[in-house]
């Protein structure tokens, strides 16, 4: 088999839940040699997280580790101990990457600053992922998915588009805005991966996780700066009616029908029914004004039509609509299950799992694999404490005495 985009490409992630772990998994399932660190005994917070398999509270069965982790080596270390630094600092000096997400300083604290580690490692690329960044009046701030999102900006657009415009602003669906920041600094990270090529020379990098998830809006987040315009889903292209998500006979639709052609559409799917031809209806802003009427009617028409019909036909008559698919409609997918988008993969505790996600991209020359599963708690501690740094087994008995790994 051909080698993998990153292979020989070697990272070091010292990080606890999503983000950090995130941005390696993308580069392991890549090639790269990453090897996760993790404190010993408790291991990453990650693995307290469910969804677990069967339900069990098991730290080995936590689906959410278990995605964020496929393709990595597994080790407990802990650097604040003076061997625990000393054995960092190996493993870094052999690392063409350090991925962290502790509180600014504390690294320096630990006497693993970059200023330090590039000294012994002069092509070090080191990502530091926080809340806030390394500067400014917020960056000692702990926050969690919810502050980002908030102070981001990015609840003031959601939900988008709202039926109900006086609902209260509500944070982003699941663990979307961690994984945006992790997609964030994957890719920084290549970028600095491919500027030591040229130069042989490392760098170091902050990363704001409010920053990344400013970034994501886009539009949004330059429209008042350049042109006094305060975005919300309160704006007024919003307030029209037959925008949002609608109830249907097995879930859920989402119907977006901006531009005038597009409802014209979307009367002849439902039947070009008489209450269109009112004049109260034959422009947007009138029908903004009779919005709630108008989606009763829509709703309706829904309630006893299967989504996948509404999505067909509505792609017929040029009408911007999607079904709304649960995890079920996406796992029993006739097209991702063509693609082989959904593998098998093997775990020692969890067994063999038939559906594991994949990938969404598809190399010609480096093809993606599943060379491993996430690791169990310190399951390679022995393969790279002896093999890499040469220490013996009884060695490893003393450190684990000692809480060091």
């Amino acid at each position: 088999m051909a080698p993998n985009a990153l292979n020989g490409v070697k990272i070091i992630e010292f990080c606890t839940t999503i983000s950090g772990a995130y941005c390696g998994k993308l580069m392991a399932d890549l090639g790269a040699e990453v090897i996760k660190i993790e404190p010993p005994v408790i291991g990453d917070e990650a693995r307290r997280r469910p969804p677990f398999q069967n339900d069990d509270p098991d730290p080995e069965k936590s689906g959410l580790f278990l995605y964020i982790n496929t393709n990595k080596f597994g080790i407990t270390l802990d650097p604040s101990k003076p061997k625990g630094k000393e054995i960092f600092e190996r493993l870094v000096r052999q690392a063409d990457i350090l991925i962290e997400d502790h509180r600014p300083g504390e690294m320096e604290e630990m006497g693993l600053g970059y200023d330090t580690l590039k000294k012994s490692n002069p092509g070090l690329i080191m990502m530091a992922i926080t809340p806030f960044g390394q500067t400014g009046p917020y960056k000692d701030y702990k926050a969690y998915q919810l502050n980002i999102s908030h102070m981001s900006g990015q609840g003031y657009l959601l939900p988008l588009v709202a039926p109900d415009l006086d609902r209260a602003p509500v944070q982003i669906g699941g663990n979307s805005g961690n994984f945006d920041a992790g997609l964030t600094a994957s890719l920084a990270v290549m970028a600095a991966l491919f500027r030591r090529g040229a130069s042989g020379k490392g760098q170091y990098i902050g990363m704001s996780k409010m920053e990344a998830s400013i970034a994501m809006q886009r539009v949004e987040s330059v429209t008042f700066p350049n042109s006094g315009i305060n975005m919300s889903r309160k704006g007024e292209s919003l307030r029209m009616s037959g925008n949002g998500i609608f109830p249907c006979k097995d879930g859920f639709v989402s119907i977006v029908t901006p531009e005038e052609h597009q409802w014209q559409n979307f009367m002849k799917l439902i039947g070009d029914p008489p209450w269109s031809k009112e004049p109260w209806c034959q422009n947007r802003f009138e029908r903004g004004n009779h919005a709630e009427e108008i989606n009763a009617y829509i709703l309706e028409w829904m309630k006893d039509k299967p989504k996948e019909e509404i999505f067909r036909k509505g792609q017929a008559f040029s009408v911007p609509v999607a079904q709304i698919n649960t995890a079920e409609d996406v796992v029993s997918s006739p097209h991702f299950n063509a693609r082989g988008f959904f593998v098998e993969i093997d775990h020692p505790v969890m067994g063999k799992l038939e559906k594991f996600p994949s990938r969404p991209y598809r190399f010609s020359k480096t093809p993606w694999a599943v060379a491993r599963p996430a690791p169990c708690l310190g399951e390679h501690n022995e393969m790279i404490f002896c093999e890499k740094l040469d220490y013996t087994t009884e060695d490893l008995e003393t450190f684990k005495d000692a809480g060091i790994i």
